[in-house]
């Protein structure tokens, strides 16, 4: 009797052994787990840029009038030189005819001075009139020619005036917005248009303190190096450009410096004021990547779970350096040997005990399931 009662319990035992262990087969469930993915990369910043053509002039009126004829039009291509605009000029000739008449009164004044002072020489070599008579000659014959540089600079200022009544274009290049027309009275300084050479053009961009460092750590002459340039519809522009200067101090109200690219625009498709995104790029060595769907926040800090050598979870603080598409290059809180939990990070906790099942990282990102800048 004894020994019936002893088999039930073993059995009762042996049952109860094998529904705890089906128990924890059930709960431990499987769950993909990854180790971080070292490698060389590339990472791609964009910066605003501000377009200015490399020339780019206001064409300001010189002398007051009205304007008499536009040679040009709005958007059209002038060359250096050409004429663009005609002032009236009927009262800047007469200024001229006048300053030209008093120029020749002055000289004529000078000869006559000159040949009174002669004459007056003669007569105190003989003793007939005194030096100071000679004195007086020398100074109406000083005086005579300082009118003449008197009528010569004015005579040069209304032949100048004239020439301002045609206003040229100072280089090749291309004519924007005309706010005044035919018959508009304008004021010496008044804008009649602006003038852009847009075959090349700058794109100034500012960057913090930190990134100036790290470009110049990364290239000692950052004047010779390439960028590429996304224009506002997104659309990247097809020639890259050079880094040619950097401002020589940082802003104290942003903490930025700012650089500046040169862009060739032969098809004219970039102009003076237009903006677009500078693309820089950044070599990164041995570069710790993991997915970004396998990260959470919490009160702004970043965290993986990742499992021990027992396949318990536990929550790590990790530091990301920055974003690629798709991926977080880290910079500290794991290790390339850690174990971390892909898929369903909502469903595990800090304790659980999980069935991991390990996925290749570099496989998938090689196999483009991860397409990062740079790659």
């Amino acid at each position: 009797m004894k020994t019936k009662y002893i088999s039930i319990s073993l059995c009762v035992a042996l049952l109860m052994a094998c529904s705890a262990e089906k128990g924890n087969k059930a709960g431990a469930e499987k769950f993909s787990v990854f180790s971080p993915f070292i490698t060389d990369t590339v990472s791609t910043t964009e910066y605003v840029a501000d377009i200015h053509s490399v020339q780019n002039v206001e064409i300001r009126a010189r002398v007051k009038g009205y304007i008499e004829e536009i040679h040009v039009d709005e958007g059209k291509v002038v060359k250096a030189g050409q004429l663009l605009f005609s002032i009236s000029d009927h009262g800047y000739k007469e200024a001229l005819v006048r300053a030209q008449a008093t120029l020749k009164s002055a000289v004529a004044e000078a000869k006559a001075a000159e040949v009174d002072l002669m004459n007056v020489k003669k007569l105190v070599e003989r003793n007939v009139i005194s030096k100071t008579e000679l004195e007086m000659a020398q100074a109406k014959f000083d005086a005579a020619n300082a009118r003449i540089e008197e009528a010569d600079s004015d005579e040069a200022n209304a032949r100048l005036n004239l020439s301002f009544t045609e206003i040229k274009a100072p280089f090749d290049g291309i004519i924007n917005r005309i706010p005044n027309k035919v018959g508009s009275l304008i004021d010496e300084g008044t804008l009649l248009t602006s003038i852009s050479d847009n075959k090349e053009v700058f794109a100034y961009f500012s960057v913090s303190e930190r990134e100036y460092l790290d470009i110049k750590a990364q290239n000692s002459s950052e004047h010779k190096k390439q960028v590429e340039l996304l224009l506002a519809n997104n659309q990247p522009y097809p020639l890259k450009g050079t880094i040619e200067t950097v401002e020589g101090e940082f802003d104290k109200s942003t903490g930025n410096i700012a650089f500046r690219a040169r862009f060739d625009n032969p098809q004219q498709i970039l102009k003076h004021g237009s903006s677009g995104k500078i693309l820089l790029k950044k070599q990164l060595k041995n570069a710790m990547l993991i997915p970004q769907k396998a990260t959470f926040e919490i009160q702004d800090k970043m965290y993986v779970f990742v499992i021990d050598k027992k396949n318990v979870v536990t929550m790590r603080c990790i530091s990301p350096q920055l974003r690629l598409d798709y991926l977080f290059v880290v910079e500290s809180g794991i290790t390339p040997n850690d174990k971390i939990i892909y898929e369903g990070i909502q469903q595990v906790k800090e304790g659980d005990k999980i069935n991991p099942q390990y996925i290749n990282l570099g496989e998938m990102i090689t196999n483009s399931l991860y397409i990062a800048k740079g790659y």
